[in-house]
């Protein structure tokens, strides 16, 4: 099978299920945001030497799949069977999050993005995944989509920017605070 089928050609691709729509569509945007997220990710995992992290970071790459197969797929074909989120999944980005934060200062201020290259990836990865959603709440309101998808996209941005918190104190990397300029 080749990698090029030309069928996009003309701005169209396939959602799963076979219903042809432009390439332009919120659902399309939705799951191109979500493997843009996914592509973040993986640069995270690989950037990172922790064991336990890299398992975590695939298994977030995993659930990102499931979240994206659910976006491909035709909403209207309902014999279609695609992999779902569970409430676990997101309780699991929760649990580490707590991990994560115990021994580091309670946040008082408004953080800026930096510090260090793979601080600075997890706000990458972050931003994204907030574009991400917001994508999917659109698509929320023109169409019926999962409710779990679009509160893991919230919980795993909040995961990715506590994830940054800690990768800057581990690697004992400046945590610049935002002051705001007085008049």
């Amino acid at each position: 099978m080749k990698i090029y089928t030309k069928t996009g050609d003309v701005g169209e691709t396939s959602l799963f299920g076979g219903r042809r729509v432009l390439k332009s569509e919120l659902r399309i945007e939705s799951y191109g945001t979500v493997d843009e997220l996914n592509s973040w990710i993986g640069l995270l995992r690989d950037v990172n030497e922790d064991a336990a992290l890299k398992d975590l970071l695939k298994e977030i790459q995993d659930r990102l799949f499931t979240l994206g197969s659910t976006l491909a797929a035709d909403p209207d074909n309902e014999k279609l069977k695609t992999p779902d989120l569970h409430e676990e999944d997101i309780t699991l980005l929760e649990n580490k999050m707590d991990e994560m934060e115990a021994g580091l200062e309670p946040l008082r201020h408004f953080v800026l993005p930096g510090g260090h290259m793979y601080v600075s990836y997890c706000h990458i990865a972050r931003t994204v995944c907030r574009r991400a959603e917001r994508l999917c709440v659109a698509l929320h309101h023109e169409q019926n989509i999962h409710p779990l998808i679009v509160k893991y996209l919230n919980r795993l941005s909040d995961f990715l920017f506590m994830l940054g918190r800690r990768m800057s104190h581990d690697l004992k990397a400046e945590e610049v605070k935002w002051i705001p300029r007085k008049g």
